[in-house]
């Protein structure tokens, strides 16, 4: 098929990318490179993938077909769009409102990737597609939360009264190669640190939860998603629950190193427990994770090792 990726430059936006060149897609990668960069597809554009560098909150023109939407455009880690915050919100609802225009005069398909964090700090555990959350709308992630949520609403609503084919996938904690290590998010940040050789940052004491799901195993949720979902949000992330304190001491194991821990006090709004409730993309999608953390730390530990980067 011919696809549009928006966001296809960043961390998730390239692996995308890569898949479907890979099955022999062609490929519109479109992304403002304020989070991502091209280097991260250049390995793509004499494959079937072509670059542009734009803004879709100014609009998005595509000339010829266009089969599917896949819209990930958007910073996503808390740095990035606290750093951002206006440009955050309109990223998920003027662009996202582009998108859904893309997608409806194409008559394609779309996708949108929303987030766990549309769940807040949530108080029902694990957290099912039919949990509404427990959002600050004030907070310092609301302009991230708000923006997810508003993006889901439109794209029902493009549904509801244009038929649009549209589905919503609803991401938790995800890594791999590509992340940038200093965007701020846990992974990247214990990575970097082991490499760097200095003590791993834990905020709060440590025993807040989080689930992480490997890159590839979402992006093939993605491709599943886009042909087999209901039109409803459905969860993508991997149901094993870590501690922080457990996720340092696997990334430490991983990296050969034996570093102390440093404790510094917990940010406002963080969620306390995260974990997806699966069920509904089993049996919609037939899918589950297939990576084990070791096997997906390994990966991405690597990646790094080889690339030189040890930002700071």
């Amino acid at each position: 098929m011919r696809a549009v990726v928006l966001g296809g430059a960043g961390f998730l936006g390239s692996h995308l990318c890569d898949a479907l060149v890979t099955r022999g897609d062609e490929v519109i990668c479109i992304d403002n490179e304020v989070t991502g960069g091209r280097e991260n597809v250049r390995h793509l554009e004499d494959r079937g993938l072509s670059f542009l560098h734009a803004d879709i909150v100014a609009g998005i023109v595509v000339d010829g077909v266009v089969d599917a939407v896949f819209h990930l455009a958007s910073a996503a880690s808390p740095p990035d769009y606290q750093r951002i915050p206006i440009a955050t919100l309109r990223a998920g609802s003027e662009g996202t409102l582009h998108a859904l225009e893309l997608a409806a005069h194409k008559k394609a398909r779309f996708l949108v990737t929303s987030t766990s964090e549309v769940y807040g700090d949530p108080a029902i555990h694990p957290q099912p597609e039919s949990y509404w959350g427990n959002v600050n709308p004030v907070g310092l992630r609301s302009c991230y939360d708000e923006a997810k949520r508003f993006s889901e609403a439109l794209t029902v609503a493009y549904q509801r009264e244009r038929g649009l084919c549209v589905q919503i996938a609803r991401i938790f904690n995800t890594y791999g190669p590509r992340m940038r290590l200093d965007d701020g998010r846990v992974l990247p940040n214990f990575v970097g640190q082991a490499l760097r050789g200095e003590p791993l940052t834990i905020f709060g004491d440590g025993t807040q939860t989080r689930s992480f799901c490997y890159v590839d195993d979402l992006i093939r949720g993605f491709l599943l998603l886009i042909e087999k979902g209901d039109g409803m949000p459905v969860n993508l992330g991997n149901p094993t629950e870590l501690t922080m304190i457990e996720f340092a001491n696997a990334v430490q194991r991983v990296a050969g190193t034996k570093l102390p821990l440093e404790r510094k006090p917990l940010p406002p709004d963080d969620p306390k427990r995260r974990r997806p409730d699966i069920s509904r993309a089993k049996k919609l999608l037939g899918w589950e994770p297939m990576v084990s953390l070791e096997d997906g730390l390994k990966k991405t530990v690597a990646f790094y090792r080889s690339s030189g980067d040890r930002s700071s």
